[in-house]
């Protein structure tokens, strides 16, 4: 891919991660209480959606580069 096409991407993705914080934010409220499950319940409900877009193999992927980056940042505020 090129160098004009990631930045569109992460373009595209950044805008798609604001959309979604937006929806979170006001579903974990409307949850009260129960947020933190609403918060794990989207989650799961995303995956869903997102294996039903492309396929369980590139979720996987995105999940597997997730998690690297939280584990990074996890190690970046150990420091």
């Amino acid at each position: 891919m090129s160098n004009d096409s990631n930045q569109t991407a992460e373009a595209l993705f950044d805008k798609a991660l604001e959309i979604a914080e937006k929806h979170l934010e006001m579903a974990v409220k409307e949850g009260g209480a129960f947020g933190p499950y609403v918060a794990v319940a989207m989650i799961e409900a995303a995956v869903n959606a997102a294996v039903d877009e492309t396929s369980h193999e590139d979720v996987v992927d995105m999940l597997r580069d997730l998690a690297a980056q939280i584990e990074a940042d996890a190690e970046n505020e150990d420091e």
